[in-house]
């Protein structure tokens, strides 16, 4: 079965003197229903793999090797007009902080309706209805009484909550997850996580989901895709990677991840011989495609 999501060995170049490669021969899957975590140190090119394929990197940055392919289509150049009526539809995505992804001096129920309006051609009374279910969805109290309110009257927690009910308004097939949980205190991030998996497993949407945090990964994704200076370094499905990591890169992570059961002293660093390994492995990459 083809993926939902394919990304082929994807290059992403950042113009300047000299040009900077953002993305090295990326490439990952995402099948229907999956969710997959795409994981990796602050800088690795989680971000700029999610901003290609909705359309919003950098001005200044192309693709210059490769493709996204989405249900069999390829997006990698689409227009302005055409990528509008595929976000929101059939791509959704959650961002990362909820504090300012939101309209601050609009109330919470046109951010909702407008989605709706908009991908499925509602009117007022039936957007405000539905507006209403995906709040209690979420598992927002007073949804009424929400739709009225600004953003600044909500917690983040609750922030977080109308921008995943807006993510999933459509019944999208692919939702991209950008590190949501980061800005929220612990408590809510678990909230956060077991109300995206109960909303994919009612809906059978597909969820790649950015993070650095391997626990979360643990938890939530069924396959993991490993980056580091802008390449895929490793992918398989979760438990194999936390079973066995096939890379040595890999394997430093999980050394290198805070756990309750381990001292702090015994906690190990990414060893800077290996972070130099992978620095030159980058650049001979970038000669080698550059002849």
């Amino acid at each position: 079965m083809s993926a939902l999501l394919d990304i082929r060995e994807l290059d992403l170049t950042l113009a300047g003197r000299p040009p900077v490669r953002l993305l090295r021969r990326a490439s990952l899957q995402v099948s229907a229903g999956q969710i997959v975590g795409l994981v990796g140190e602050s800088g690795a090119g989680k971000t700029m793999v999610s901003r290609v394929v909705l359309g919003i990197a950098p001005a200044n940055a192309r693709v210059t090797h490769g493709a996204v392919v989405f249900d069999g289509r390829d997006i990698t150049h689409l227009s302005e007009r055409q990528r509008r009526h595929l976000l929101g539809r059939e791509i959704a995505f959650i961002p990362q902080n909820p504090m300012t992804a939101l309209n601050p001096v609009e109330r919470i129920g046109p951010q909702i309706t407008d989605v709706l309006r908009m991908h499925l051609g509602l009117g007022h009374a039936a957007a405000h209805d539905r507006a209403l279910a995906l709040l209690r969805e979420v598992h927002l109290r007073e949804p009424e009484r929400m739709l009225r309110q600004y953003p600044h009257e909500l917690s983040g927690g609750m922030r977080q909550r109308v921008l995943i009910a807006i993510a999933f308004a459509c019944k999208p097939k692919l939702v991209i997850a950008d590190e949501p949980t980061t800005a929220l205190d612990v408590t809510v991030q678990k909230q956060i996580l077991q109300l995206i998996r109960e909303l994919q497993r009612n809906s059978g949407t597909a969820i790649l989901f950015i993070t650095h945090d391997l626990g979360v990964v643990a938890k939530l994704c069924d396959h993991v895709t490993v980056m580091h200076g802008g390449r895929v370094l490793e992918s398989a499905p979760a438990a194999q990677l936390f079973a066995s990591p096939a890379h040595d890169y890999t394997r430093a992570l999980f050394a290198a991840t805070p756990r309750f059961d381990r001292p702090a002293d015994e906690l190990k660093p990414i060893p800077a011989a290996l972070t130099q390994q992978l620095s030159e492995e980058a650049h001979a990459l970038d000669a080698r495609d550059a002849r």
